[in-house]
């Protein structure tokens, strides 16, 4: 006899599989739709948001199938993370047009006709239940799901962690001087994809400063970038909002492959505060991984864009909104520098953007320190500094055992627009030190929360929230898994 709960799984489970089905149909719909419009009459700004739209598009088609496809060994957590980055393809095609303030050109889009976020809010709310129930109780004692070594993702061997203890042998080296394979780190992102295999893919780049922008396709799995430590090796760009460019499209180093690690560098925009958004880079790649980096910015410094991701040992420097965007993104021992924004700003260390309130996605600074760059140091009492405002509708922002500075304003965060997304946002704050950490004066919004239990503090560890023990050990990089 079959129990009830198996038989409640199976029916969710099928009733999951067609969701997806109908959902990856209208996605598609959709990308045909857009790449079949007549742009000829867009103003060129216009233009590039709408060619970002493709592209995403094309991304989100993929992320769907991925959750899809029986050949993808996937657990209910991946399938989240997948229609979270497909969510999240759709609102930044969107936003695109807003970031230029040319919000008309979206009524001549398709998203009306094929109602695609609907389709892509039930798939999520649909898994998220199929996950509830899947769960063993011993399994929701633990708060992950646990994997066996098999389940590990292809691309992360154990080979992966004598990559990182030592010097790895490089593939390919980069050497600005010409004592290396290349002289530009794009020709040798270029030169991978000729190899043969999906094995970890090692480029050295020696230190020196490349002014390039640099962009690593979903096709391009499993690279690795090493470095010669931050501020040895530079990559430095300043592409900006204000040139006309989308802000997805001004990273200075932008990022889709999965499994992805940098190690020992530094990501720049060098546009200043006066340019507003100015990317350093952007991640959106599946199992990504930052080790001992510094990310240089004003505005929007560091977009962790989407999917699953993790920060060790880094610097991260910025004025507004500068760590931001919809990935499972975790900071961890991380030193988060607030510079000195123009005469009339404030500054926000996030803008998390959720937009749904089955995506697992949210911004987790966690045994990390924030404080004034030293260009903010001297004149910090000039300027209001907040820990994040909320970017989505559901913003999710965790900020616990971290060092908050006195420049950290009593009240902590700082509204978006009005009264939106206080009340569905999730910010929280948990046992942190500092002259900034004190939390009487802080927000009394329905969605802040002072957390006082180490259950709930405990959901944003790198274990649970990340699911990080399954694949982060086979990086070699260091973590605490818990709090």
């Amino acid at each position: 006899m079959v129990s009830t709960t198996t038989s409640n799984e199976n029916q969710l489970a099928v009733l999951r599989d067609s969701a997806l089905s109908v959902t990856l149909d209208r996605a598609k719909q959709t990308y045909h739709a857009i790449s079949a419009m007549d742009v000829s009459s867009f103003e060129e700004r216009a233009k590039s948001a709408w060619a970002d739209c493709l592209e995403l598009y094309e991304d989100s088609v993929n992320q769907i199938n991925r959750s899809i496809n029986s050949n993808t060994p996937k657990t209910e957590n991946d399938i989240q993370t997948w229609l979270s980055a497909a969510l999240t393809d759709h609102q930044t095609c969107k936003n695109g047009f807003l970031d230029f303030n040319l919000p008309s050109y979206l009524n001549t889009f398709p998203f009306a006709e094929s109602n695609i976020s609907k389709f892509l809010s039930n798939s999520l709310a649909i898994n998220k239940a199929t996950s509830a129930t899947s769960l063993s109780s011993e399994e929701k004692l633990k708060g992950r799901r646990l994997l066996n070594h098999n389940d590990f993702p292809e691309w992360l061997l154990v080979a992966d962690r004598k990559l990182l203890q030592a010097a790895p042998k490089a593939n390919l080296v980069v050497a600005k001087d010409g004592s290396g394979d290349y002289t530009t780190i794009s020709e040798a992102v270029a030169a991978s994809t000729k190899r043969s295999g999906s094995s970890r893919f090692v480029i050295y780049v020696k230190s020196g400063v490349y002014k390039e922008n640099v962009e690593i396709t979903n096709s391009m799995k499993n690279l690795m970038l090493v470095g010669d430590g931050i501020d040895a090796t530079v990559v430095t760009g300043s592409k900006n909002s204000q040139d006309g460019t989308t802000t997805f499209r001004t990273a200075t180093f932008a990022t889709s492959g999965d499994g992805f690690i940098a190690k020992d560098m530094t990501f720049e925009n060098t546009a200043g505060p006066q340019k507003h958004q100015a990317v350093a880079l952007r991640s959106g790649a599946d199992f990504s991984v930052f080790y001992r980096c510094s990310f240089k910015g004003y505005q929007d410094t560091l977009y962790v864009y989407s999917q699953r991701q993790f920060y060790r040992d880094c610097d991260i420097y910025g004025t507004v909104d500068f760590i931001f965007g919809d990935a499972v993104a975790v900071m961890q021992s991380c030193n988060i520098y607030v510079r000195k924004p123009m005469s009339n700003q404030f500054t926000t260390v996030t803008a998390q953007h959720r937009t749904d309130p089955n995506e697992n996605t949210g911004i987790v600074i966690h045994d990390s320190i924030v404080t004034a760059a030293s260009d903010l140091k001297a004149v910090q009492g000039s300027f209001k500094n907040y820990l994040g405002r909320p970017w989505g509708q559901y913003s999710r922002t965790v900020v616990m055992k971290s060092s908050l500075d006195g420049l950290i304003s009593s009240q902590g965060w700082f509204p978006w627009d009005g009264d939106f997304a206080l009340s569905t946002l999730y910010y929280g704050e948990y046992m942190n030190t500092g002259s900034g950490a004190g939390t009487s004066g802080r927000v009394k919004w329905p969605g802040y929360h002072v957390i006082t239990s180490s259950a709930e503090a405990g959901k944003f560890s790198v274990g649970s929230f990340l699911n990080g023990n399954s694949w982060i050990p086979a990086t070699g990089v260091p973590f605490s898994s818990g709090l």
